[in-house]
């Protein structure tokens, strides 16, 4: 390899392999990008970012910063601009329509950071180069070479590329996962069900103030039920609300190849049949015809290390997780930050092949714990909103405690400590 030019293959075109792309190349390195689909897009429709994803993406590029706050949208009553979501009774039936009781507020430096994936994304785009993107690249496999030679990338349409290093970023299905792991059929290579699903849906914002009052409207709500919660917040800088409706299951979900489905929204009235009337009326504004997703993670089979020599996961690929903590995007940006501060170093260069190895090493004992933390306390999350959670129930006290404990847990970090850290340990690794 090249010692003086590092040369990094990025597996996967979604939100974090081009925040990855574009904090590698603001930092010299030069980049490949390689997306199965034909053009750079996220399915999906609001997504939230916390304060420690703000912070890491200002680490990654003062561009990605930018970009994110062009398309960002927050709770639209200024004196509620701290708050991340009202979480409401939305089991009361007889709470008149907006009227829910109130049972708690969790708050954060910036309150509910919401984005439409789509529109991120477009703005991702622009920072991309020309050249850097590859579409249609579908991967089969990899290939590790013997000594210092490259690491090679084979495509489903029988062409080929290499790099001295390659980072999967290609989310939850993730065939460098698959790969690393030992093939389709090993424990870990697919994803899992974690027996809820949700329905996804958007409403006209003044339609939604109309039937639903403005407060409900335009600032983030969390509907807590039996078996069920349903989210609400603003998205397109205030244009839309974005809704999503989650149940807990006991069946299987049919295709696991396939994590989403077409449904009519008389299955949703049926999951949600017990909710009271302000639940009620957001199923009533929602489309006839709607999509609802499986939620699948990585939790039953965390991988036992995140990188196999000069290949590494990073994101999705490593560790996707349920979207119960609203954190699982942002904790893909704390990865690509603390990647491309690792690979910036200048002894990672001086060092050829051993010292990607090494960073890859060092990415992998340093982000492991959070991430699979992560993992495992959204589906606890997900227990507490829907009143299953063991020792917990409908507590709303012990709710509140345990939801602000976690929450907390990951908007506190700071991205400098978190690369510091994982310095300090590719530092370690390459005296030994």
């Amino acid at each position: 390899m090249d010692d003086d030019s590092l040369n990094i293959a990025i597996v996967g075109g979604g939100i974090s392999g081009l925040v990855l792309a574009i904090a590698l190349i603001r930092r010299g390195i030069k980049v490949q990008v390689y997306e199965q689909a034909h053009a750079f897009g996220e399915i999906g429709a609001g997504v939230a970012f916390g304060p420690n994803s703000v912070r890491a993406m200002q680490a990654c590029s003062p561009d990605i910063h930018t970009a994110f706050h062009k398309v960002a949208t927050r709770n639209q009553w200024p004196d509620k601009r701290n708050v991340w979501f009202d979480f409401v009774d939305g089991y009361d039936k007889d709470a008149p329509v907006g009227k829910e009781k109130l049972l708690f507020t969790l708050t954060t430096e910036d309150g509910a950071n919401a984005v439409h994936r789509a529109h991120f994304l477009d703005e991702l785009v622009k920072l991309v180069p020309d050249g850097v993107a590859h579409f249609k690249k579908h991967l089969d496999t990899l290939k590790l070479p013997d000594g210092d030679g490259k690491v090679k990338l084979l495509f489903h349409d029988g062409t080929e590329a290499e790099a001295d290093a390659v980072i999967g970023c290609d989310g939850i299905k993730s065939r460098t996962r698959a790969w690393m792991l030992g093939g389709d059929d090993k424990p870990g290579a697919a994803p899992v069900y974690t027996y809820k699903y949700a329905y996804r849906g958007l409403i006209p914002m003044q339609r939604a103030v109309d039937e639903l009052g403005e407060d409900n409207a335009k600032n983030a709500k969390m509907h807590l039920g039996q078996d069920g919660h349903i989210l609400t917040f603003p998205v397109n800088k205030g244009e839309t609300m974005n809704v999503v409706a989650f149940h807990a299951t006991e069946d299987d979900w049919p295709d696991a190849r396939h994590l989403t489905r077409s449904t009519e929204k008389k299955h949703v009235y049926e999951d949600f049949g017990d909710f009271g009337p302000t639940v009620q009326k957001i199923i009533d504004l929602l489309e006839p015809n709607l999509d609802c997703w499986a939620i699948f993670d990585t939790g039953d089979h965390p991988m036992e290390a995140y990188n196999q020599g000069r290949v590494c996961c990073l994101g999705d690929a490593a560790h996707a997780t349920s979207p119960h903590h609203g954190a699982g995007a942002g904790i893909c940006i704390e990865d690509a930050a603390v990647m491309s501060e690792l690979l910036a170093e200048p002894s990672v260069a001086q060092a050829g092949a051993r010292g990607l190895e090494a960073v890859f090493r060092a990415f992998s004992e340093c982000r492991r714990e959070r991430t699979q933390w992560l993992v495992r306390s959204s589906r606890r999350t997900g227990e507490l909103y829907e009143w299953r959670a063991e020792g917990v129930g409908r507590d709303v006290g012990k709710i509140f405690a345990e939801c602000r404990e976690r929450d907390e847990s990951i908007w506190g970090s700071r991205i400098g400590d978190l690369v510091a850290e994982a310095k300090g340990g590719l530092a370690a690794i390459l005296e030994a």
